[in-house]
Protein backbone atom coordinates (compact mmCIF):
# COMPACT_ATOMS: atom_id res chain seq x y z
CA UNK A 1 0.00 0.00 0.00
CA UNK A 2 1.68 3.65 -0.86
CA UNK A 3 0.34 6.26 1.29
CA UNK A 4 1.35 9.89 0.03
CA UNK A 5 0.95 12.52 2.96
CA UNK A 6 1.26 15.87 1.74
CA UNK A 7 1.96 18.59 4.23
CA UNK A 8 2.80 22.61 4.37
CA UNK A 9 3.89 25.38 6.74
CA UNK A 10 5.90 23.22 9.46
CA UNK A 11 5.31 19.92 8.30
CA UNK A 12 4.41 19.21 11.74
CA UNK A 13 1.07 17.47 11.33
CA UNK A 14 2.78 15.63 8.25
CA UNK A 15 5.86 14.70 10.75
CA UNK A 16 3.01 12.93 13.22
CA UNK A 17 0.30 11.12 10.68
CA UNK A 18 3.84 9.22 9.62
CA UNK A 19 4.76 8.39 12.62
CA UNK A 20 1.14 6.93 13.23
CA UNK A 21 0.80 5.54 9.85
CA UNK A 22 4.29 3.85 10.05
CA UNK A 23 3.52 2.32 13.68
CA UNK A 24 0.02 1.24 13.08
CA UNK A 25 0.93 -0.29 9.12
CA UNK A 26 4.88 -1.30 9.00
CA UNK A 27 4.71 -2.66 5.57
CA UNK A 28 3.64 0.23 4.28
CA UNK A 29 5.38 2.65 1.74
CA UNK A 30 5.34 5.90 2.86
CA UNK A 31 5.92 9.27 1.03
CA UNK A 32 6.02 12.46 2.19
CA UNK A 33 5.49 15.91 0.21
CA UNK A 34 5.82 19.10 1.60
CA UNK A 35 4.61 22.47 0.00
CA UNK A 36 8.00 23.90 1.13
CA UNK A 37 11.08 22.60 2.31
CA UNK A 38 10.26 23.25 6.15
CA UNK A 39 7.37 20.82 5.88
CA UNK A 40 9.86 18.19 3.79
CA UNK A 41 12.56 18.70 6.17
CA UNK A 42 10.40 17.95 9.33
CA UNK A 43 8.18 15.08 7.90
CA UNK A 44 11.86 13.45 6.89
CA UNK A 45 12.97 12.76 10.11
CA UNK A 46 10.55 9.73 10.67
CA UNK A 47 12.78 6.53 9.66
CA UNK A 48 11.94 4.81 6.20
CA UNK A 49 9.88 7.56 4.48
CA UNK A 50 10.55 9.07 1.57
CA UNK A 51 10.05 12.57 0.35
CA UNK A 52 10.24 15.32 -2.45
CA UNK A 53 9.03 19.36 -2.17
CA UNK A 54 7.32 21.09 -4.58
CA UNK A 55 4.60 21.52 -6.74
CA UNK A 56 5.21 18.69 -9.48
CA UNK A 57 6.13 16.06 -6.47
CA UNK A 58 3.04 16.62 -5.38
CA UNK A 59 1.28 16.14 -8.64
CA UNK A 60 3.62 12.79 -9.19
CA UNK A 61 3.07 11.79 -6.47
CA UNK A 62 -0.96 11.90 -6.48
CA UNK A 63 -0.66 9.82 -9.54
CA UNK A 64 1.09 6.80 -7.76
CA UNK A 65 -0.88 6.77 -4.30
CA UNK A 66 -3.05 4.95 -3.10
CA UNK A 67 -3.96 6.96 0.04
CA UNK A 68 -3.61 10.36 0.47
CA UNK A 69 -3.23 11.97 4.42
CA UNK A 70 -3.02 15.67 4.39
CA UNK A 71 -4.80 18.72 6.07
CA UNK A 72 -8.19 19.60 4.30
CA UNK A 73 -6.24 21.95 2.58
CA UNK A 74 -4.56 20.45 0.13
CA UNK A 75 -8.07 20.14 -1.99
CA UNK A 76 -7.98 23.98 -1.72
CA UNK A 77 -6.13 26.26 -4.05
CA UNK A 78 -4.37 29.23 -1.96
CA UNK A 79 -4.74 27.22 1.68
CA UNK A 80 -1.53 27.07 4.08
CA UNK A 81 -1.07 30.40 3.57
CA UNK A 82 -0.59 30.49 -0.49
CA UNK A 83 1.49 27.46 -0.23
CA UNK A 84 -1.18 25.03 -2.03
CA UNK A 85 -1.25 25.76 -5.93
CA UNK A 86 -4.79 25.62 -8.32
CA UNK A 87 -2.68 22.34 -9.83
CA UNK A 88 -1.95 20.99 -6.64
CA UNK A 89 -4.92 20.65 -4.80
CA UNK A 90 -6.63 19.54 -8.97
CA UNK A 91 -4.21 16.93 -8.70
CA UNK A 92 -5.32 15.80 -5.27
CA UNK A 93 -8.75 16.05 -6.10
CA UNK A 94 -8.70 14.16 -9.52
CA UNK A 95 -6.49 11.46 -7.70
CA UNK A 96 -8.14 8.29 -7.87
CA UNK A 97 -6.62 7.36 -4.14
CA UNK A 98 -8.63 7.30 -1.79
CA UNK A 99 -8.07 10.23 0.36
CA UNK A 100 -7.85 11.06 4.19
CA UNK A 101 -8.58 14.51 4.98
CA UNK A 102 -7.65 16.63 8.93
CA UNK A 103 -10.13 18.52 9.21
CA UNK A 104 -8.35 21.53 10.58
CA UNK A 105 -10.44 25.12 10.93
CA UNK A 106 -7.64 26.99 9.41
CA UNK A 107 -7.00 29.05 6.55
CA UNK A 108 -10.10 30.76 6.61
CA UNK A 109 -11.77 27.71 5.65
CA UNK A 110 -14.61 26.65 8.69
CA UNK A 111 -15.90 22.65 8.26
CA UNK A 112 -19.59 22.85 9.17
CA UNK A 113 -20.23 19.72 12.04
CA UNK A 114 -16.80 19.45 12.79
CA UNK A 115 -16.26 19.99 16.53
CA UNK A 116 -12.44 21.35 17.69
CA UNK A 117 -10.41 18.28 18.69
CA UNK A 118 -6.94 18.14 19.54
CA UNK A 119 -4.50 17.24 16.49
CA UNK A 120 -3.69 14.13 18.42
CA UNK A 121 -7.33 12.96 18.19
CA UNK A 122 -7.60 13.88 14.68
CA UNK A 123 -4.93 11.81 13.72
CA UNK A 124 -6.68 8.94 15.79
CA UNK A 125 -9.03 9.72 13.23
CA UNK A 126 -7.20 9.65 10.66
CA UNK A 127 -5.69 6.55 11.24
CA UNK A 128 -8.81 4.49 11.80
CA UNK A 129 -9.91 6.04 8.49
CA UNK A 130 -6.37 4.86 6.73
CA UNK A 131 -7.15 1.47 7.76
CA UNK A 132 -10.48 1.61 6.98
CA UNK A 133 -9.74 2.39 3.30
CA UNK A 134 -6.92 0.09 3.59
CA UNK A 135 -9.34 -2.46 3.72
CA UNK A 136 -11.54 -1.30 0.95
CA UNK A 137 -8.70 -1.52 -1.82
CA UNK A 138 -9.43 -3.92 -4.89
CA UNK A 139 -6.93 -6.21 -5.89
CA UNK A 140 -6.08 -4.29 -8.82
CA UNK A 141 -4.94 -1.37 -6.40
CA UNK A 142 -2.87 -3.66 -4.54
CA UNK A 143 -0.84 -4.91 -7.55
CA UNK A 144 0.22 -1.49 -8.15
CA UNK A 145 2.07 -1.67 -5.00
Amino acid sequence: MRILVIDGQGGNLGRELIRSISTRFPDASIHAVGTNSAATTNMLKNPGVTAATGENAVIVGCRNADIIVGPVGIVLADALMGEVTPSMAKAVGQSSAIRVLIPLNRCETLIAGVKDMSTSSLIEDAISKISDAAGSLDSTAMRRI
